[in-house]
């Protein structure tokens, strides 16, 4: 029999498909690939950088630095060619504050008295004219900004303010404020103390020249109290720097308390973000105020610093005892505060006949010193509790009775925020 091998291939090959679909799907073995991970990159961790650290500047202020004549005493040397002249040097008269001032990153004092020259001589109330001196003493005790915008700044004429600052001028490191050669130079220069990462300015303004004119074509001279100019001053400084500082003569002589006008004068000054108002002029400590602002901030006002140094004496336990404002400036990311701050009593001491003149603070001075001190020839009764009790009643709580460098955190000292930082 002769057989189809194609047929029978053909056959085989339908009986093996037939069969193939018979097997259920789930017993079909197959090999599947294993996964496979995804094909990312690794991402490092991310680690925040940590915030900086905040900036501090410290700030010390004193009031009155009131020289009569009886205080202006030369020592009689030789010179080459033989002749006498008179010399004069009152680095002394700061030694027991130097300390504290050279601490501070920007010390400010209030020169009462025009440095006029010594053609036109030298002398006491009520036409100052102080030898320059003074201001080399101020030097070297460490202050840095120096006010001349006083109610005795005319009291030698334009001829004393030009003499004044060509001494200033000839020391460009130190900061001299309330006086100017030209308009020019009133609108353009812009006095501010840069330090730590933080950035204060300085204005200042008198309430007048004791009726002494100043020249009509030349009002630039001098910086009176004028709310239109200063608006305008303040407007043009407060953007480039981070605290505002604002000096001013005013008040009235020997009031314990500001008036109406000088607290009206601070509120204005607040509304204009001004940060620190520093007050003088009344030749006795008035108080220290934290004022609101419609910011959310606070401005600090010290109405008065009393005298720094002075031979005035009419009441001793209020005209002798100044004041050294004390304040630390914080700043960080989000805001400008007042870390710390409050007011240091200072003594005016001298002995007979007004020898011996120093500046003492409060805390270092002594009964020892007290019994020496020359206002007991006119005050027999005079006591070092005297002081003591003006100054609390004058600064309350206000009062720091310590070196404030010294202290991590001093004892009394206050603390407000000032401003936000956007």
């Amino acid at each position: 029999m002769r057989i189809n091998y194609s047929g029978a291939a053909l056959i085989l090959s339908i009986i093996f498909s037939l069969y193939s679909c018979s097997v259920k799907p789930d017993r079909i073995l197959t090999a599947e690939p294993p996964p496979q991970a995804p094909l990312t990159e690794a991402v490092p961790e991310l680690i925040p950088e940590p915030e900086p650290p905040p900036d501090y500047l410290s700030l010390i202020a004193v009031g009155d630095n009131l020289y009569h004549d009886v205080m202006v005493r030369p020592t009689r040397v030789k010179t080459d060619d033989g002749k006498e002249d008179s010399v004069y040097n009152f680095s002394s008269n700061y030694e027991p504050v130097r300390a504290l001032v050279e601490k501070a990153d920007a010390a400010f004092v209030n020169q009462e008295t025009v440095f006029g020259g010594r053609d036109t001589g030298y002398s006491g109330y009520p036409l100052f004219n102080t030898p320059p001196e003074v201001g080399e003493a101020l030097i070297g005790a460490g202050f840095d900004v120096v006010n001349h915008a006083t109610n005795h700044i005319m009291d030698k004429g334009e001829k004393g303010i030009l003499f004044t600052l060509d001494f200033w001028d000839a020391r460009p490191e130190i900061i001299c404020l309330g006086i100017h050669r030209s308009q020019e130079a009133r609108d353009t220069r812009r006095h501010i103390v840069e330090k730590n990462n933080i950035k204060v300015g300085f204005l200042s303004y008198t309430y007048g020249t004791n009726g002494i004119p100043i020249p009509k074509d030349k009002p630039y001279l001098v910086s009176l109290i004028n709310t239109e100019v200063m608006e305008k001053e303040i407007a043009a400084i407060r953007p480039l720097c981070d605290f505002l500082v604002v000096s001013m003569h005013w008040g009235s002589e020997y009031e314990d308390e500001p008036s109406r006008e000088q607290e009206r004068t601070a509120r204005f000054l607040a509304e204009k973000q001004v940060d620190l108002i520093i007050g003088h002029h009344p030749h006795v400590i008035q108080k220290l105020a934290v004022i609101p602002r419609g910011d959310g901030g606070s401005s600090l006002c010290v109405y008065s610093l009393g005298n720094f140094i002075s031979a005035q004496n009419s009441f001793p336990s209020r005209t002798l005892l100044g004041g050294m404002l004390y304040l630390k400036i914080k700043k960080d990311k989000d805001e400008i505060r007042a870390e710390e701050f409050g007011i240091v009593p200072l003594i005016t001491h001298y002995e007979k006949n007004y020898t011996v003149m120093r500046v003492y603070p409060l805390y270092d001075y002594t009964e020892e010193l007290a019994e020496r001190h020359g206002i007991k020839n006119k005050y027999k009764d005079m006591e070092l509790n005297a002081f003591k009790e003006q100054a609390v009643k004058a600064l309350g709580d206000k009062l720091l009775d310590h070196d404030p460098f010294n202290a991590p955190s001093p004892l009394n000292a206050s603390s407000v925020m000032i401003r936000k930082v956007f």
